[in-house]
């Protein structure tokens, strides 16, 4: 399944379409600034994307199919609309946004690409199996840039989602010092050894320069404690390893399947962001 942005760009270099971003926005609204939604007007018509829908979305698309449908010398190319959530929009959310509209089309794919991928978190997933190529699918549609790292070359598949890089390491660990800084880890790679290699790089790298972000070790307590003493022995506090989390995944979810652990991490890892942006807001 395509994400929504690789279906954009992929409609995009065969139709024009307006792209409707939400701008600055005050009180409760549907959806946080930069999320949009790409309007098109050929044959398929339709669109790309979301707002928040309900009437807020339904008016947007009007406005952007009124646009595509007037002649070059009629049309902005940009326009804003402020818009206030109350009664005449039959929504009560009781706040306010305004919706950037803009004529796009083949020409600015490349732009596009990075400009709604801007910001995105980055993140490090070690491991090519089977709970890693669910992980990279329910990331897709998210906002994290993935390096997918794996000692075997071969296990990466072709047809990558936008957002995910690939990078062969051998030995794995030596990937972890060139992450970006304030990378998420999930490590799960085909060996325990190889994990346990990983880990210790990753406490070796918060140790010297402390901006890793979220590090996870996929497997049980039972895993999680003989690690725990291996990396004792290697000279790591426990100050240091309370920096691990093992088991991954939200408590309660015992499922084994590969979607179900990749859905579970990744509501942690949305939790996660969620609690350092406050935090850092707070701060």
């Amino acid at each position: 399944m395509l994400s929504d942005l690789e279906a954009f760009l992929l409609r995009l270099a065969t139709e024009r379409a307006v792209l409707v971003t939400v701008g600055a926005t005050r009180g409760s609204v549907p959806r946080e600034t930069g999320a949009w939604m790409a309007v098109f007007a050929g044959a398929a018509g339709g669109a790309v994307g979301t707002i928040g829908g309900g009437h807020l979305e339904w008016d947007a698309m009007r406005h952007a199919r009124e646009a595509l449908g007037r002649g070059a010398s009629e049309r902005p190319a940009a326009w804003s609309q402020a818009v206030t959530l109350g009664p005449s929009l039959g929504q009560c959310c009781g706040g306010a946004l305004v919706l950037q509209f803009e004529l796009v089309d083949a020409s600015c794919r490349e732009a596009l690409r990075q400009r709604l991928t801007f910001g995105h978190a980055p993140l490090a997933l070690f491991g090519g199996g089977h709970v890693g190529r669910a992980l990279v699918q329910a990331l897709a549609p998210l906002p994290f840039d993935v390096t997918w790292i794996d000692s075997r070359d071969e296990v990466f598949p072709h047809d990558l989602p936008i957002g995910v890089r690939t990078e062969y390491s051998e030995p794995v660990q030596l990937a972890v010092r060139d992450l970006a800084p304030r990378s998420s880890v999930l490590i799960m790679s085909f060996s325990h050894a190889e994990d346990l290699d990983i880990v210790a790089a990753c406490l070796q790298r918060q140790r010297q320069h402390d901006d890793l972000g979220f590090v996870g070790l996929i497997g049980s307590k039972t895993k999680w404690a003989t690690f725990q003493r291996r990396l004792r022995q290697r000279g790591f506090s426990e100050a240091e390893l309370a920096r691990i989390t093992c088991p991954i995944g939200l408590p309660g979810i015992q499922g084994k399947a590969p979607a179900v652990i990749a859905a579970s991490v990744v509501a942690q890892l949305l939790l996660v962001c969620e609690t350092t942006a406050d935090a850092r807001m707070t701060s």
